[in-house]
Order: structure tokens, then sequence, then C-alpha cells
């Protein structure tokens, strides 16, 4: 039996075993059917995610009401020392997305990924279109809270993208040496003080001018992806492109 053929048989396995720990119903609302080729997520859940819409903020993505026509900054970016050049996602970090995300990265419910990675890549891929890209860079977990995790969602996701965009995946870039405390309570200001020094280049690489996408799960104020993106800038790189898959709103 050849490597394909094995590899379908384990999955073929894998599936009747999620099938049988969790029946064909929407692990979101409890009440639709949905299987795992929808990863467990209904229509009528699906159909709940808001995309993000025009008009936003050019650099950092912050949607706004009403009709406006021209790019503008909102007045936090126009205040703000960001090392990237714009910041996109593609979704409002709202439920179901908010539930999606936490039992993904916290419940080990992986099953989640092809649809997390699914809104990631109808975004990004045209929004990174016509331009050339050097890498895709996750934003790293300290290897404490990798360990306990087991996975990194960013450079899952990462690597879901670059397969579709045709771009590398570089881990070699960036390191967090510092466990910094979850970011979820904390305010704007209490975020930047958090993250800052927490992201060091991990080799002696240089980037000579290269363009980056860095990716993450959630933009909520950009401390994080600014800060890896400093860092990134500091190593020689001409613009650091931030993607997500949810925006705090």
């Amino acid at each position: 039996m050849d490597m394909n053929s094995v590899a379908s048989v384990l999955k073929a396995h894998v599936n009747a075993a999620l099938a049988f720990i969790y029946p064909e119903v929407c692990q979101i609302c409890g009440d639709c059917r949905a299987s795992l080729a929808e990863c467990y997520i209904c229509a009528d859940c699906r159909n709940r995610v808001r995309f993000i819409e025009p008009p936003f903020c050019d650099r950092c993505g912050f949607p706004f009401e009403g009709k406006i026509t021209t790019v503008f900054e909102c007045s936090k970016c126009q205040s703000a020392d960001w090392q990237f050049s714009h910041a996109r996602s593609s979704v409002a970090a709202r439920d179901p997305i908010l539930e999606v995300i936490h039992r993904y990265k916290y419940q080990h419910a992986l099953w989640f990924e092809p649809f997390l990675a699914e809104l990631l890549i109808e975004r990004a891929r045209p929004g990174l279109a016509g331009s050339r890209w050097d890498w895709i860079v996750p934003v790293p977990l300290h290897p404490t809270k990798q360990r306990e995790r087991e996975f990194n969602q960013a450079e899952r996701l990462a690597g879901r993208l670059g397969r579709a965009i045709d771009v590398p995946v570089n881990t070699k870039l960036l390191r967090r040496r510092v466990a910094t405390r979850t970011q979820t309570l904390l305010s704007r200001e209490e975020r930047l003080e958090n993250v800052r020094g927490a992201f060091v280049p991990k080799g002696r690489t240089r980037l000579e001018g290269q363009r980056i996408i860095l990716i993450d799960d959630v933009f909520t104020t950009g401390a994080t992806t600014g800060a890896c993106a400093k860092v990134l800038r500091a190593l020689g790189a001409s613009e650091v492109y931030v993607w997500t898959v949810a925006r705090g709103i």
C-alpha cells in the first residue's frame, strides 16, 4: 500500500472516530445538522459571520459606518508609530467567530481550522494578489505556551494561506522571548506594554528589502502584530502587511 493509500485509510478512521464522538450536529448552536466536512458549523451559524467591508481605515483596517469614498487613516493610526504598512482582517471578532477561535486554540478543536483558514484565504488572497511577497511569517508563541497548547494557531493558518497563494512560510525570523500574559482583558496601553520587547530576531537572517505577510488569528489593538512588524523592519523588511482572520471591533 502506497503512502497516499495509507493516508486515505488513516483519514477515514479519524473521520469515523470523530463522527462517533461528535454527532453530525453544529458544535456552535447544537441545533442544526453539520458534518465534519462542514467543520461542524451549520449554515445558519456561518451566515452569522460578519465579513469586514469598506469603508475602513487604510492603515489598521478598522471598519466605519457610512459612506466614505476617499482613502483615510483613523485618528488612532495617525498618532501611532506602526511599523506595518497595512493590517487587514476577514471578519469581525464576534460570535460565532470568537467561540470558534477560543475552542480551536484552547480546547484543541482542530476541526474548526479549515473554516478559519477558508475565511482568511477568501479575503487575503485577492487582497494580496498582484504583488510579489517573499515570506509569510506567523506570530510566534512562547515555547512554554506552545508546549501547553501543542500547536501555534498562527503558524497553522499561515501554512494554509501559503499553500493557497504559493508564498513560503518562514518560522525562523521571529522568536517570542517573553511569556507575556494573555492580552484578552488588557487595555490598549497595557497591551502595548505587555509585548514591549517580547519579540526578537530568531537568528541572524537579514531581509534586505523583502516583503513580508505577517499572520495572526485576531487583531485587536495591533500591539502584538505591531511589535512583530517592528522586529521585521529592523531586520531589513521593506514592507510588512498584516493579515488576520478576525478584527476586534
